[in-house]
């Protein structure tokens, strides 16, 4: 049970100007990035950071997810985190890019946990 990478979130209606100064701002390229249709979301990620991309009504129901936890067995890490107080709040679902769950910590921080498909 590995956490591998943790990507901060940020929430923007415009997706090419915010990709554009997070590539300048980290001296890196975007290396993700694709249209979540269903959602009506873009997401793109540069380094460490997950870009959220969409109309303030359609962001709404996500900007108070904080972060992005990709792992490398989200039913490992299920298990583990309901045992030490957190709450799911999305179970398990398929995602564009693999599977992932928004869960409530004992903090009250909520995190969306993610295993990437090969």
């Amino acid at each position: 049970m590995k956490v591998q990478q943790i990507l901060n979130r940020i929430y923007v209606n415009e997706m090419d100007q915010a990709v554009a100064f997070y590539e300048n701002l980290l001296g890196q390229k975007c290396n993700i990035r694709f249209e979540h249709k269903q959602l009506q979301l873009e997401l793109a990620q540069v380094g460490s950071i997950l870009i959220i991309g969409g109309s303030d009504e359609v962001l709404k129901p996500f900007r108070n997810t904080k972060a992005t936890f990709i792992v490398d067995s989200i039913i490992e890490f299920k298990d583990f985190l309901l045992e030490n107080g957190a709450t799911i709040m999305k179970d398990i679902k398929e995602t564009p890019t693999g599977i992932n769950m928004i869960v409530k910590h004992f903090d009250g921080t909520i995190v969306e946990y993610e295993e990437q498909r090969n």
